[in-house]
């Protein structure tokens, strides 16, 4: 087994961990290979590097030592690689709600990926491709949403939303967000969206401050693909689309983002002594006074 070691750019914290993990690893023979900015971290040794986007393809595992960011820019990475390579994601964030793995926790879970006895999660990643007048359309992967928002200096925004063939409503709004289920406890969270067990095989689409008091979330299953456009009433680059608060861009008049479920999930090592439900009381106190 060869296993991928990423962090967090100038997680000048790990650095102490990088290098028990490196001594840990190489006790036990197991081969690795180190992003760039994991390397850097460690002083000396010959140790076989690669870039982020590269290393998915070099490994069977990779071990992220960061917040969610850190896991969310991984995830792309896998995601666009094509490679069904699982994360163990260790928490050296603030929150960590994806990075569900603690400190203490790491030789425990990699002890369980190299003994072949680790639990997986599959969380369904979107495929976001945009179609643009005189362009050849383009692809971003998500794992957690695709963020439709007006520019600093912009009005309203208004967005015609469609499934499939069927038109669903003309969204008049600071913005939209459609996410996952693994997404619906961030930015969807935070807009008055509900929360889905990341099982569900679903989408949220969640206005953000809309004009209609009427304008509610809705949650819909995954069969058609989300189009969302931007209409003639937004002047040149009101709009902004946001994936995974990883990648942005403008959206003209008439360009059109379609959502759709990717091929291949995310395999996410999750701890073994807690459950999903516990995460959300420990990590959002969630249904606490």
């Amino acid at each position: 087994m060869r296993i991928g070691i990423a962090v967090k750019p100038r997680l000048v914290e790990a650095r102490d961990t990088l290098a028990s993990l490196s001594s840990w690893l190489g006790e036990r023979k197991v081969d690795t290979v180190w992003t760039t900015e994991a390397a850097k971290l460690v002083d000396g040794g010959d140790r076989k590097v690669a870039e982020r986007e590269e290393l998915p393809s070099q490994v069977d595992v990779v071990l992220v030592l960061g917040g969610d960011g850190t896991l969310l820019s991984m995830a792309k990475a896998i995601a666009e690689s094509g490679k069904d390579v699982p994360i163990l994601a260790v928490n050296f964030g603030s929150l960590g709600f994806l990075t569900e793995i603690t400190r203490p926790e790491i030789y425990q879970s990699l002890e369980a990926v190299l003994n072949g006895t680790a639990t997986h999660d599959l969380r369904m990643m979107l495929r976001a491709t945009t179609t643009t007048r005189g362009k050849a359309p383009f692809s971003h992967m998500a794992l957690n949403d695709v963020v439709f928002t007006r520019t600093a200096l912009s009005r309203m925004i208004e967005l015609s939303v469609s499934v499939g063939d069927q038109f669903v409503t003309a969204v008049k709004a600071d913005g939209l967000i459609v996410a996952t289920p693994t997404g619906s406890t961030a930015y969807n969270l935070a807009a008055g969206g509900p929360i889905v067990h990341p099982s569900m095989d679903a989408l949220v689409l969640t206005p953000i401050a809309p004009h209609m008091l009427t304008n509610r979330p809705i949650v819909i299953p995954t069969e058609r693909d989300v189009r969302v456009r931007s209409t003639s009433s937004n002047a040149g680059d009101e709009v902004y689309v946001t994936v995974d608060g990883q990648t942005g861009f403008g959206l003209q008049e008439d360009d059109e983002i379609s959502i759709a479920k990717s091929e291949r999930p995310l395999r996410l090592i999750r701890s073994t002594t807690r459950s999903y439900f516990e995460v959300l009381r420990q990590k959002l106190k969630w249904n606490e006074r």
